[in-house]
């Protein structure tokens, strides 16, 4: 489903160009191969089906797509179709006659490696390349609670891999990347991971991209925040009643969500972090965060008091309303006459009744709950013990509430009834502070609807957000240094990025949603596709040197996205050093949406070479706007 944006930011007409010479599809065939072809597993699905469309228009019906064969997935997702392409039709021997058209494999991951593999030793004349978006071995040892990136030259990587039970698997992966004419990862970090655990250096760079449609109306993505954002503060009105003594406007609402790997996606310091947010607003701030976990975890239900308190919520409703009707009529009948009704008798006593029942039904003795579903082994589950540890209960002294949600969002849920992308755009922050991220989508998504959000110089988008932009905290990207920073200083850092965000003024926010949906083009798969064509030109040329004598050109290159001009949106660069101020004070600094980004195109440096981090490097690049 592709993600829309606003046409209120304007494209970035700095983008660089790219001259690589435009390859002979027509005599070619391109073949790309995952297990998640049409099987949704992990971010590897969102890869390819949003690639799909640009690599759709240059191949047209030279590109085919392979992977596994699930009834359902096949019901749902595909057409079936007669082969448009003879050669297709044909034996695979037909495929292998050098009369044929070229034949460009593109194989995603260990799982499709053994195809790879034997195309090569059966000496199959076809273009091969292989791109890993996370290695093997490096996810297991991660989760292992290892400094993984600062001891990647001392791993005995056979001997990890043995004491894994993954030897063969990652026997499988070692040997694709090796056969391929070209190897690719989605990210400089897993560059650098690869050389060490696969012992080969990546040969292009082919950062994840998204399929952004843009909206037709100017300022738009702001509208839908609001929306969207009015839909969590129903559900929130359930979930707390009985304890909603805090002001829903001046309530933010965080998020993390993916897949539940505990340490790998950073949700340990993220809970330790919150407790010392908790303090710190507890002290200084009137403001309330929520905080949503969406990771898919065991259940067996629905939790009954949660489910209840949504009852609650729609009863209060239609008493309200049932309350209003009767009054308005009263009303409308006594002006009718002439007459200014007496307040205190336009009700009767049947409506004093009704309402004392719907407040005493929203009567609590216990706290609202921390999760929405019953935990199969809540005793044992990683994130509702490390709650016990820090206490965060949504006491009504907490003014950090807690809320795991454990599986998927869908819009015909009977509890929180939105899709993801809904979701998304009604919070304030994004906030993912993963120690293991070879890309990272759900930054990139938050980006690309105008969600500023947390990353961290260990996940791919942040380190390509680091490479393009000058200032990211600018732009609504927070960048915790988790590489050369202890566990501690990274959770000191991302408390500060969190109550520095929760001290901004409403109008602040909106700036800094307008700077961060501007980045936007950035992850478009019509800038970064070039990367994919650039892996699959090079390839052609190794595998038919004969054939294909373009010459060699230098991958693309980035460019650095500039500082906004104007006033920064951050209170620690922007306000006084009280963490109160008013909006007034806000409101006498000038700014200009569209001015700004008419200046920042203007101002998009030249091209540069991405660099490694510099050795002896101690801290982190965007420090200096904590």
């Amino acid at each position: 489903m592709p993600l829309t944006r606003s046409l209120s930011m304007t494209s970035l007409s700095g983008l660089p160009l790219w001259d690589e010479e435009d390859l002979p599809v027509d005599d070619l065939l391109l073949f790309e191969v995952a297990w998640e072809v049409t099987n949704k597993v992990g971010g590897i699905y969102t890869v390819i089906q949003t690639k799909a469309k640009i690599t759709v228009d240059e191949w047209g019906e030279n590109l085919f797509m392979m992977g596994p064969y699930y009834e359902h997935n096949f019901n749902t997702q595909v057409e079936q179709c007669e082969p448009p392409n003879p050669a297709i039709k044909k034996a695979m021997g037909a495929l292998i006659d050098n009369d044929s058209p070229n034949v460009l494999a593109h194989f995603h991951e260990w799982q499709v490696g053994a195809g790879l593999i034997l195309c090569r030793s059966r000496k199959i004349p076809l273009a091969t390349i292989f791109t890993t978006h996370a290695t093997l071995l490096g996810r297991y040892i991660c989760a292992g609670n290892v400094d993984f990136y600062n001891n990647l030259d001392k791993f005995n990587i056979d001997q990890e891999a043995g004491e894994r039970q993954i030897y063969h698997r990652y026997c499988l992966e070692r040997a694709a990347v090796h056969c391929a004419h070209v190897f690719t990862t989605v990210s400089q970090i897993t560059a650098v991971e690869a050389n060490h655990m696969l012992h080969r250096k990546p040969d292009v760079v082919t950062p994840n991209g998204l399929n952004i449609k843009k909206f037709s109306a100017m300022h738009e993505f702001q509208n839908l925040h609001s929306t969207n954002k009015g839909q969590i503060q129903e559900f929130i009105r359930g979930h707390f009643y009985g304890h909603l003594d805090f002001n829903l406007e001046k309530t933010l609402f965080f998020f993390i969500a993916g897949r539940y790997e505990f340490s790998n996606k950073g949700v340990d310091i993220f809970l330790e972090s919150l407790s010392r947010l908790n303090y710190l607003l507890r002290v200084w701030n009137d403001v309330t965060v929520v905080v949503f976990f969406i990771m898919p975890a065991k259940t067996n239900n629905f939790n009954v008091e949660t489910l209840k308190g949504q009852a609650v919520r729609k009863q209060l409703w239609d008493t309200a309303h049932t309350v209003k009707d009767k009054f308005g009529k009263r009303l409308y009948e006594a002006l009718l006459k002439g007459d200014i009704p007496d307040m205190n008798t336009i009700l009767d006593r049947d409506d004093f009744t009704i309402m004392k029942r719907a407040i005493y039904a929203t009567q609590r003795h216990t706290l609202p709950p921390v999760t929405t579903h019953n935990m199969l082994d809540d005793t044992s589950d990683p994130i509702l013990a490390n709650v016990r540890r820090i206490g965060l209960f949504n006491a009504r002294t907490d003014r950090v509430k807690v809320l795991f949600h454990p599986e998927f969002l869908s819009s015909t849920s009977p509890l929180l009834p939105m899709d993801y992308e809904e979701f998304v755009r009604g919070c304030h922050l994004g906030v993912f502070p993963s120690y293991y991220e070879p890309w990272g989508y759900t930054p990139g998504e938050c980006t690309v609807m105008g969600i500023p959000s947390v990353t961290t110089n260990l996940s791919g988008f942040g380190c390509f957000m680091e490479e393009h932009v000058s200032d990211p905290t600018a732009y609504g990207i927070y960048i915790v240094d988790r590489r050369f920073r202890s566990a501690d200083d990274s959770c000191n850092q991302l408390t500060q990025f969190m109550f520095g965000f929760c001290q901004q003024s409403r109008r602040q926010r909106i700036i800094q949603r307008n700077r961060t949906e501007r980045l936007s083009d950035l992850l478009d798969w019509r800038y970064l596709g070039r990367f994919y064509m650039h892996a699959r030109s090079l390839a052609l040329r190794r595998a038919f040197p004969d054939k294909f004598k373009m010459e060699p050109l230098a991958p693309p290159q980035g460019f650095r996205y500039p500082r906004p001009g104007s006033v920064p949106p951050s209170p620690s660069a922007s306000v006084h050093s009280t963490p109160h101020h008013s909006d007034e004070e806000d409101d006498e600094e000038p700014y200009d949406e569209d001015k700004e980004a008419e200046r920042d195109r203007q101002n998009i440096k030249a091209p540069f070479t991405l660099g490694a981090t510099p050795e002896g490097k101690k801290t982190h690049p965007g420090e200096s706007a904590n």
